[in-house]
C-alpha cells in the first residue's frame, strides 16, 4: 500500500508539472515568438517563417521605432502618468477601503450601495466628455490622473482585506487615543501590503496601457502618450514602413533587414509590453497573495 501510494503520487507529480510547464510555455511563447520576429530578416519575418529561431538577427527595427519623431517626449508623458497615477489611485483606494470598514462614517451603507452601482452603470462617453471638457480636463496632464483616482473594484478589494485583518489592533490602537489617520498609516498599511501590491499592478498596467483618453481630451503633441504614438503608427504601419524603408535605401542599407508593415506592428508592440513583463516578476508574490485574501466574498 505504502509503494502504491509513492507511485500514485509520483505520477500525480509528473502529470502537474507537465500540465503547468505546457501551460507556462504556453503563456511565454507569444512574447518570444514577438521578440525573435523583431530581430530577424524582417522578409522572413513578413513571410511568416521565423517560428521558434531567430535568422539573420539585427537590431534595425529598435533603432528605426526610435527615431519616430515624439516619441521620447511620449515615453517621458507616459512613465509620469503611470507613477504619478498609480500612487494617486493605490493611496486613495487605500483610504476609502479602509473608511468604509468603519461604522462611524456618514452614510457609510448608502455610499458602499452607490460605489457598487458605479461598476455595473456609467454615462456613457458622450456625457463624459461634456464633463471632462467642463472641468478643463482637456490638453490637462491631470486628465491622466484624476478621472482614475478612485475605483469602485480597488475600494472593494481593500475593504475586504481590511475586514480580514484583527480588528483588536485597531480598538487597541483607538483606546490609546490613536485618530484614523494614524491608524490607517501606522497599523492599516503594513497589514494590507500584499492587496495594495495587487491594486499598484492592476493600476500600473492600467494606466500603462490606456491610450482612449489621449485620443478624446489631448490635441497638444507634447501630452501624447507613448500608447497613443505607438497606436497611430500602428495604424498607419504601412505607410510608416515606406518612410522608413526610402530613408534606409538612401542610406544604403541591407534590403533583407528593411522594415515592413508586419515588422513595425510586432516592433511597437514590444515596446508597449516588455516595461509591464520586466516589471511584473517584483509584484507577482505579493499579487498572488493579495488577489486570494482580498477577494470578494460572499
Amino acid at each position: 500500500m505504502r509503494t502504491g501510494f509513492k507511485i500514485s503520487f509520483s505520477w500525480f507529480s509528473v502529470m502537474n508539472t507537465t500540465v503547468f510547464a505546457i501551460f507556462t510555455l504556453a503563456c511565454i511563447f507569444p512574447f518570444y515568438y514577438l521578440f525573435i520576429n523583431t530581430i530577424s530578416n524582417n522578409d522572413l519575418s513578413d513571410k511568416g517563417l521565423i517560428m521558434f529561431v531567430p535568422q539573420g538577427i539585427h537590431f534595425t527595427n529598435y533603432e528605426q521605432v526610435l527615431k519616430i519623431p515624439g516619441l521620447l517626449t511620449s515615453i517621458a508623458v507616459s512613465v509620469s502618468r503611470t507613477v504619478l497615477g498609480t500612487l494617486v489611485t493605490v493611496a486613495a483606494s487605500a483610504f476609502l477601503g479602509y473608511l468604509f470598514t468603519k461604522n462611524a462614517m456618514w452614510g457609510r451603507k448608502f455610499w458602499y450601495r452607490f460605489l457598487v452601482v458605479t461598476m455595473y452603470f456609467n454615462a456613457g462617453l458622450i456625457p463624459w466628455y461634456l464633463v471632462m471638457l467642463h472641468l478643463g480636463m482637456t490638453n490637462n496632464f491631470l486628465a491622466y490622473i484624476l478621472p482614475q483616482a478612485v475605483s469602485p473594484f480597488f475600494i472593494i478589494l481593500v475593504k475586504t482585506f481590511v475586514e480580514s485583518t484583527p480588528a483588536a489592533l485597531q480598538e487597541s490602537a483607538e483606546m490609546d487615543g490613536a485618530g484614523y489617520l494614524v491608524i490607517f498609516y501606522r497599523i492599516v498599511v503594513p497589514l494590507v501590503k500584499p492587496i495594495l501590491a495587487t491594486i499598484t499592478i492592476f493600476s500600473a498596467v492600467t494606466q500603462w496601457n490606456m491610450f482612449t483618453d489621449t485620443l478624446f481630451l489631448i490635441t497638444d503633441s507634447k501630452l501624447f502618450t507613448l500608447q497613443f504614438i505607438l497606436y497611430r503608427y500602428m495604424n498607419e504601419a504601412t505607410s510608416l514602413a515606406a518612410l522608413m524603408k526610402s530613408m534606409q535605401g538612401s542610406s544604403g542599407m541591407n534590403i533583407a533587414n528593411m522594415v515592413n508593415p508586419t515588422t513595425i506592428r510586432t516592433t511597437v508592440s514590444m515596446f508597449v509590453v516588455a516595461p509591464i513583463v520586466l516589471v511584473y516578476p517584483f509584484f507577482q508574490r505579493y499579487f498572488v497573495k493579495g488577489i486570494l485574501i482580498g477577494s470578494v466574498k460572499g
